[in-house]
């Protein structure tokens, strides 16, 4: 058997102790916007108190096109309705998803598949936190897809459940502080 170049030698690196090597580029100009300047939140109303202290929901003011640009805020509108499955965006609009990745590659610095990742997390972070919605209506609203989808997502970013996340980000007062 050769040395050095067989399947066998290639793949006996421990991937529990050694990450696959990410090859990185860099950007040299600054991004023009952040994740979270991006970022449309699911809710719509939130609650607000008088001064005896009864509350009501009152409706939120969105930011539903954050950029400016007509196809990056029509993009970042479908991801924020839980859409993941990016055929039917580039259907609509005719682009091609090469043109896509690059669209949010420079406006943000980030590869396209992680900010999508990055938008399924943090909305299922906000369902999960301001709602008791059931886990598999969360995972549904974030684009996740089936529970199990959902579970192994937290698994790769968090290193827990859906259940240990919701109670460990949820603070006191959160639960109904908005309403969708």
């Amino acid at each position: 058997m050769s040395v050095g170049n067989s399947w066998k030698t290639r793949n006996q690196r421990s991937y529990l102790t050694q990450p696959r090597p990410v090859k990185e580029r860099v950007v040299k100009h600054t991004p023009q916007f952040t994740f979270e300047q991006l970022y449309i939140s699911p809710f719509t109303q939130r609650k607000r108190y008088d001064e005896d202290g009864r509350w009501q929901y009152v409706p939120m003011e969105r930011k539903t096109s954050p950029t400016g640009i007509l196809v990056m805020d029509q993009y970042v509108r479908f991801l924020a309705a839980g859409n993941m499955d990016l055929q039917p965006f580039l259907e609509s609009t005719g682009l091609e998803l090469g043109e896509i990745n690059a669209l949010v590659f420079i406006l943000t610095g980030i590869k396209n598949v992680r900010f999508r990742q990055l938008y399924q997390r943090q909305l299922a972070d906000d369902l999960l936190r301001y709602t008791d919605m059931p886990i598999d209506e969360v995972a549904r609203r974030a684009g996740l897809g089936s529970p199990n989808n959902f579970y192994l997502t937290l698994r790769r970013e968090w290193n827990m459940s859906a259940t240990e996340r919701r109670s460990r980000i949820r603070q006191e007062g959160d639960l109904g502080r908005f309403k969708i």
